[in-house]
């Protein structure tokens, strides 16, 4: 379903799901884009200028088009509780063992692989790609979001430490469920007065009132520290839910 068109400074945004064989390759194509670039990633179907997986065929692909150019620039995936239990788990579950998934009240949706082309990372974008997700997740009944938010390593993990420090303070929660990362980030001694910039993907998720639910796990392909995000839909922040006003 596509959703009216948004303006964005001089841009025409437009939410829509991505259905049939070229929607998915072309939200691959953005995705290699993205990740090769921005963290040199080791994908598969980088030969195809292609990021892919086994789990792109059972989820429900989303993404944002630039209407003046025709160009997608940004797109996310989305994997319900009834295809994980098909495949046997979450992809975030390759990364956390997940205690406490099976007792969480209501259906789960996973969200994944998400990213903006360079150039269109602002609150209008997100916002455009979060008012399809608030369809899904209205459609759907789901009782919460979750997934992984991606910290780069590129510097040794100084970056990922430091916002850990502050996410620790503010945004930890097991209360629902908490995640043991299979590969936790190598030990590293930061000062508590270093100052880090949280990845626009992440402060979005904790403006809207996700927890942070353990500690991140290293993802050497990607070369990211991942940290898993729970949004429990009762939690919701009114401030920021007028971007989910069809699921609230």
């Amino acid at each position: 379903m596509i959703q009216q068109a948004a303006n964005t400074s001089a841009r025409r945004l437009q939410a829509e799901r991505l259905s049939g064989p070229a929607a998915l390759q072309e939200a691959q194509a953005l995705r290699y884009r993205v990740f090769s670039a921005e963290f040199d990633a080791k994908l598969k179907g980088a030969e195809l200028g292609l990021d892919m997986d086994d789990y792109d065929i059972h989820c429900k692909h989303i993404g944002v088009r630039d209407l003046n150019t025709g160009e997608l620039v940004a797109t996310t995936r989305l994997l319900d509780h009834q295809a994980a239990a098909g495949l046997g788990r979450f992809y975030s579950e390759e990364e956390f063992s997940l205690h406490g998934l099976v007792h969480l009240q209501g259906p789960v949706l996973e969200i994944g692989r998400t990213c903006v082309a360079l150039g269109y990372r602002n609150g209008g974008t997100i916002a455009v790609l979060w008012s399809e997700l608030a369809e899904i997740l209205n459609e759907g009944a789901y009782s919460y979001l979750m997934g992984c938010a991606s910290i780069p390593m590129q510097d040794g993990g100084v970056q990922a430490h430091a916002i850990m420090q502050r996410l620790r303070e503010r945004y930890l929660c097991n209360e629902h469920l908490r995640a043991e990362p299979k590969q936790p980030l190598p030990a590293l001694s930061v000062p508590a007065n270093v100052i880090a910039e949280m990845p626009p993907l992440l402060k979005a998720y904790m403006r809207l009132g996700a927890k942070i639910c353990g500690e991140p796990c290293w993802d050497k392909e990607f070369q990211v520290a991942d940290v898993f995000i729970l949004l429990k839909r009762d939690d919701l922040c009114p401030r920021y839910a007028r971007h989910f006003k069809a699921a609230v």
